[in-house]
């Protein structure tokens, strides 16, 4: 009678353990396919969210590049970035979109409208900033998007071009500089602390016609006067090289710089009505062109804004900038629209920069052979304005 007994209580046992194993079976089934269908959803959802499906026109206004730039881009940067970065869940279209979106806004934060980005972490999006701005620093990126003219036939394309557009012979660019501002470092900080109080890189940027950016430098500090940047840059030192060569260009630069034969500056103290003071007319309205350019940089990518300041390191300060005059370079040649930029940022950006006078940084004979090079290209504008005027009559 025990025996049967327990054999019934086994066999209910038995039975209680497959109706709880088939209970528990049903519970993963349902867990599961809940899982799937949320899964399911939120590929919808970021689907839905994808932005390349917005306009053309919203999506260079939130990314500063067209649709196929970006496509173009991510292909080109692709094997530039970290292995480890490409097998990560987020996409490399996302991290390049997060970075371009930093670029032009200067903020971690998700743009309005931008829900898709809301799926990436902002330690992702720091990581896709640092990784994306490397691979823009990559020395074959930067010299095929940016590159001072290596050959006659390009420099005389630009030359040309300055021509025809201001009157102004010889040009080969024009040059001036911008500060960007960055948080205090951690080492050679008196050498960042610039003249207006803050902490920042005095950048450089050589520029054509066009606005394209033909030279950025942006290895010194902000105390680093403009003058002292260019006596110590590559530039100069090819400029001397095309004289010697008897290549008769130069660049074109406000009063902040030496007067060189290869770097003209205004004529200080033209008389009214005189050559001189025609030249510098001319002078002032080419000259311009690295202003616009430079405000075009930074309508576009505004991180670059002096009020807006960079949290980074100096170093990567530096690549950063680099990479936005690529970005520059590249929306330029495609003719893309530049965003019009709020006047309290740029009033704010105005107000940071930094207006030097003069350094006579260089040897007298440097010195006299720049001036007497302005006082014959003075009178040439001069003798061709007049005859232009006698055609006339």
């Amino acid at each position: 009678m025990a025996r049967a007994f327990l054999i019934i209580e086994a066999l209910e046992l038995e039975n209680q353990r497959k109706r709880e194993t088939l209970h528990i079976s049903r519970l993963r089934s349902l867990r599961d396919r809940h899982r799937i269908e949320k899964k399911e959803h939120k590929i919808v959802r970021r689907v839905e969210r994808s932005p390349l499906d917005l306009s053309e026109t919203q999506f260079i206004a939130h990314y500063r590049v067209s649709k196929k730039i970006f496509k173009d881009l991510c292909s080109e940067l692709t094997p530039l970035l970290p292995k480890k970065f490409r097998r990560t869940k987020v996409s490399i279209e996302s991290k390049v979109l997060a970075a371009l979106s930093f670029y032009a806004t200067g903020s971690y934060q998700k743009p309005v409208g931008m829900t898709f980005l809301q799926e990436i972490s902002q330690p992702s999006v720091s990581k896709a900033v640092r990784d994306v701005t490397l691979a823009l620093n990559d020395i074959n990126i930067l010299r095929k998007y940016i590159h001072f003219p290596r050959t006659q036939q390009e420099r005389k394309l630009i030359v040309d071009r300055f021509f025809n557009k201001f009157g102004f012979p010889g040009v080969l660019g024009c040059i001036d500089t911008t500060h960007v501002a960055l948080v205090q470092p951690n080492e050679y900080e008196e050498w960042f602390f610039n003249s207006k109080h803050y902490h920042s890189r005095n950048v450089q940027i050589i520029c054509d016609s066009q606005l394209n950016i033909l030279s950025v430098d942006a290895s010194f500090g902000g105390s680093t006067s403009d003058a002292e940047i260019w006596e110590n840059g590559p530039i100069v030192t090819h400029l001397r090289h095309l004289h010697r060569t008897a290549e008769f260009v130069w660049l074109l630069g406000d009063s902040a710089y030496p007067d060189q034969p290869y770097l003209l500056t205004p004529i200080a103290n033209a008389e009214v009505g005189s050559a001189e003071e025609h030249y510098n007319g001319i002078h002032s309205k080419a000259t311009n062109t690295v202003v616009q350019c430079i405000s075009v940089l930074k309508a576009r990518w505004r991180c670059l804004l002096a009020h807006r300041v960079l949290h980074y390191d100096h170093d990567f300060v530096a690549k950063i900038i680099n990479a936005c005059c690529v970005l520059h370079n590249i929306a330029n040649q495609h003719q893309l629209p530049v965003p019009e930029m709020p006047a309290a940022d740029s009033n704010a950006d105005l107000l940071r920069q930094i207006h030097e006078e003069k350094e006579f940084v260089d040897e007298q004979e440097q010195l006299e052979k720049g001036r007497r090079q302005k006082s014959i290209i003075a009178h040439r504008l001069w003798t061709s304005r007049q005859n232009i005027c006698t055609d006339k009559r």
